[in-house]
């Protein structure tokens, strides 16, 4: 059941706040902005408003490790983690790499069925035999202290980037950089892994630029010189993409960040998002964060849970047309194939809850089978938390006969607490408040539930059993819904967690056509009039049913919950989209 209110009026209007309309003073005041100054940055952000990444503890032996390590013409191996953060904090690197014309280094993405997440013995080994003597990580390794001194055995050096919560002990790395650990003077703590590489590259460059009088130098000094100041900006797009897909805060740093990659994204030359933009029906030029989250994100996604991490990887970096078409091809299939594996996963878990009495008495959900696939089970788990408001944790066994698991939690609770405070539990656990992953012995499986249940509610102001609120940012009619309600509407985006689509109810219309969209026909399409006549659309995807159909040919009007967008197909023009309609 949802609930939907209005939401409560901030309080006095602050000094200079009368400048603004009153819905965007209503939507500031609800995202805690309270001096023309706050909104200003907010409205407008700046590019030279971001951080030195000198700030960053660690930052400073990075870059003097990977100087060296290019003084001596040493191989560099760069290990991202298969996600859509990871790969493109990967792909980063890997740009850098190749524009000073560093040729003895390669990139490693393990596979996420066979090898989990982070460092492992047998992908260092292999690097190992390579010749590798410094790993760089990606968006992983905070938490991988054995794995780092295995490492070092093999005769290579760590430097660990990453933005997880760090644990109490920490890898013997060269260089740590994670904007979380103890003693880091950086003021936003929010960033992403590929931000956190983006970072060091920025570092490494301005670094570089320095010693560049230095003839004995390699790379070569004429072709450093030559690399535009700030041509990092345009590594932005991978950036956005990372931002955007890793649902960290869109405020502070990260609103930087993204409003400027998606500028990059929308002019980007990488051959194979041309590619998959085309193959996807996206006017890049009109790319926005829905586009990245919606379309991109799931099918780089797709990748590591079907077993071919690198090919989200090779996507990104494709240097040729035919690359790039064929791994826009070879995405579009396995995220077909992603979504057929899901949704039968999905419908098997659910069947089972049901069996055992639904969720009813329990705080925390947990299922495990062994024939289940462990890279799958994060979003049978998001499709189970939406359902049920409980936190959720589902194992499988992974293609090494190791227990790997996922757990996601509704907002309120905190899932990596919850596996801190049962670490005896676990083998390796890790990720962020509402999304983590880890390992499990098999004895450890036995006590899994007794053990979430016993700790849960010290880390949970969620209530499970209370129905869920949204906030209603203002009651419109379709008379009211125009370009200038939507230039102000705009004026906050890019939109994401911590600063969402601002939410409007819509009241007293008349559903004049209902129509089924879609190569399933389950996306709904209503025209919706005002009193005065006035037309706009609405759609919803998958929202279509004929049981909801038949509901909305017995009104004569109808309510619905949405937020206002802008079309970029055929005359463009706004429409809205449905979030529920109300009965």
């Amino acid at each position: 059941m949802k609930i939907y209110k209005s939401r409560p009026k901030a309080g006095e209007c602050p000094e200079g706040f009368e400048l603004y309309p009153e819905l965007v003073r209503d939507l500031l005041l609800s995202r805690d902005l309270r001096t023309v100054t706050e909104a200003e940055e907010f409205f407008n952000p700046d590019y030279r408003r971001l951080h030195d990444p000198f700030l960053l503890k660690g930052m400073e032996p990075a870059t003097e490790r990977i100087i060296g390590a290019l003084r001596a013409g040493e191989r560099i191996a760069v290990w991202s983690d298969y996600d859509a953060d990871g790969g493109p904090g990967g792909v980063i690197l890997h740009d850098f790499f190749k524009k000073i014309g560093y040729q003895n280094f390669s990139n490693y993405i393990p596979e996420r069925h066979e090898q989990g997440f982070g460092l492992n013995a047998e992908g260092l080994e292999e690097l190992a035999k390579e010749g590798a003597r410094l790993i760089i990580t990606v968006d992983c390794g905070i938490s991988d202290v054995e794995e780092v001194s295995r490492a070092k055995e093999l005769g290579m050096e760590c430097i660990i980037t990453d933005h997880h919560l760090p644990a109490e002990v920490l890898p013997a790395a060269s260089a740590i950089i994670n904007p979380r650990q103890k003693d880091c003077a950086y003021p936003d703590k929010n960033i992403c892994g590929a931000a956190v590489a983006w970072k060091l590259v920025q570092a490494a460059l301005r670094r570089l630029r320095e010693i560049s009088a230095d003839s004995s130098f390699h790379p070569k000094p004429h072709l450093l010189n030559s690399i535009p100041v700030g041509w990092e900006k345009w590594l932005l797009d991978l950036v956005a993409i990372a931002t955007l897909s890793d649902m960290v805060p869109l405020l502070g740093e990260n609103r930087i960040l993204a409003a400027y990659g998606l500028l990059v994204l929308r002019k980007s030359p990488r051959l194979g998002l041309v590619k998959l933009f085309e193959r996807l029906n996206i006017r890049q030029k009109f790319i926005t964060e829905d586009d990245v989250v919606w379309s991109l994100t799931p099918r780089l996604n797709a990748a590591s849970r079907m077993g071919v991490s690198m090919d989200a990887f090779k996507l990104l970096s494709a240097e040729s047309e035919e690359e790039a078409e064929h791994f826009s091809n070879e995405l579009e299939r396995v995220n077909n194939e992603r979504k057929g594996a899901v949704g039968a996963l999905t419908r098997e878990i659910k069947k089972v809850v049901s069996e055992r009495g639904g969720a009813r008495g329990k705080k925390v959900i947990v299922l495990g089978n062994p024939a289940w696939r462990p890279s799958l089970l994060g979003l049978a788990a998001n499709s189970l938390v939406a359902e049920t408001g409980r936190p959720v944790f589902l194992w499988g066994r992974d293609g090494a006969k190791i227990l790997r698991g996922s757990c996601r939690a509704p907002a309120g609770a905190d899932v990596v607490s919850i596996m801190r405070s049962t670490q005896d539990v676990f083998i390796e656990f890790g990720g962020h408040a509402l999304s983590g992953g880890f390992t499990i012995s098999h004895e450890g499986v036995h006590v899994l539930e007794a053990e979430l249940e016993r700790v849960y509610s010290r880390f949970s102001q969620a209530d499970s059993n209370a129905p869920e609120q949204f906030e209603i940012d203002k009651v419109f009619r379709v008379e009211d819904i125009d370009g200038e309600l939507y230039g102000h509407i705009g004026k906050f985006s890019p939109f994401g967690v911590g600063n969402p689509k601002p939410l409007f109810l819509i009241s007293g219309a008349r559903a004049l056509q209902i129509k089924r969209f879609g190569k399933e026909k389950n996306h709904l399409e209503l025209v919706l009039a005002g009193e005065s006549g006035k037309k706009i659309s609405a759609i919803g995807f998958f929202k279509y049913s004929p049981e909801l159909e038949e509901k909305l040919l017995g009104r004569s009007t109808v309510d619905l919950v949405g937020t206002l967008e802008k079309s970029t197909f055929g005359s463009g023009g706004l429409r809205l989209r449905i979030v529920d309609i109300l009965f």
